[in-house]
């Protein structure tokens, strides 16, 4: 009996089920699934090109009766859309670069050297990755107050970057600890310090990781609110993206049209960095899992 019902459970299972399906009806699924997953996005893309009672009445159709364009010129001029966007950008590979290098050079410490406190280290590391960015915000603007930094995207970039980002430090510990010694041990005899032996032969060998954090780090920035709003509140030149969202909701009413074509706007660098580096992210996680 217990052998019957373990051969039962097994032909139950969803991947021997998937597997003896048609690969036709597998390939409609599967189709299926993805629209469902990427039709909210078509919904914005297409509520960003109808005007205001159109969007209400239409229900769930994704084809316009009448292209309103307009909405992305009103969001891109009207609504500061092209300042908003020069400062995301600026921001955003400003704390990139900062966020890489700096993780990247601490993990390589971390998983290439011993020395003394390092499992404190790492400890104290992980235990601010539970920390929410709320209970840092009060003691990151005094510090950049006392600077001169409030109010500033220099200041708001080093808020941004100066996180701890424990999950990139890792991933790039992780992956340095599997690279082979020898090729350090060459570095040096042939005169290279520390920094010569991590900018010419670690980092550029850390490609993958490298193609991940920048990944997270820019999704990461490019969509963040809360540092941006309290950086910008009695500076609306300097807003972000994501802040200057707020300009499409009114005291009475709401401009959907232009929020869905600002939203669209602000998504389409994201979508085109993905596509660009996803290879590398996965080989990235991967190669850190594996190490």
């Amino acid at each position: 009996m217990a052998a019957t019902a373990t051969s039962t459970r097994s032909a139950w299972r969803p991947g021997r089920l998937l597997r003896r399906l048609p690969w036709w009806l597998l390939t409609l699924i599967l189709i299926g699934g993805a629209f469902l997953w990427v039709y909210p996005f078509l919904w914005m893309i297409s509520a960003s090109l109808k005007g205001q009672l159109e969007i209400f009445g239409s229900g769930l159709s994704l084809l316009p009766e009448s292209w309103e364009w307009e909405n992305y010129a009103r969001a891109w001029n009207e609504a500061s859309f092209s300042t908003y966007t020069w400062n995301t950008i600026i921001v955003t590979v400003a704390s990139v670069v900062l966020v890489v290098v700096r993780c990247a050079m601490s993990g390589y410490v971390i998983g290439r050297y011993q020395f003394l406190g390092k499992k404190v280290v790492v400890a104290v590391l992980v235990a601010t990755f539970f920390v929410p960015t709320g209970y840092t915000i009060i003691p990151v603007v005094e510090i950049s107050q006392n600077l001169g930094l409030l109010n500033s995207l220099s200041g708001m970039v080093l808020a941004l970057s100066g996180g701890g980002h424990v999950a990139l430090i890792l991933l790039y510990a992780g992956y340095f600890r599997g690279i082979p010694r020898e090729l350090e041990e060459s570095a040096v005899l042939d005169g290279a310090g520390f920094f010569g032996v991590f900018f010419r032969i670690m980092l550029p060998l850390s490609g993958p990781i490298t193609a991940t954090a920048t990944l997270m780090t820019f999704l990461g920035t490019w969509n963040n609110f809360f540092i941006p709003l309290v950086f910008s509140l009695s500076r609306p030149d300097l807003r972000t993206l994501s802040v200057g969202m707020k300009a499409f909701v009114g005291e009475n009413s709401t401009d959907w049209g232009g929020m869905a074509a600002a939203a669209t706007i602000s998504l389409i660098p994201l979508v085109i960095l993905f596509i660009v580096l996803q290879g590398q992210f996965v080989k990235g996680f991967a190669g850190a899992i594996k190490q």
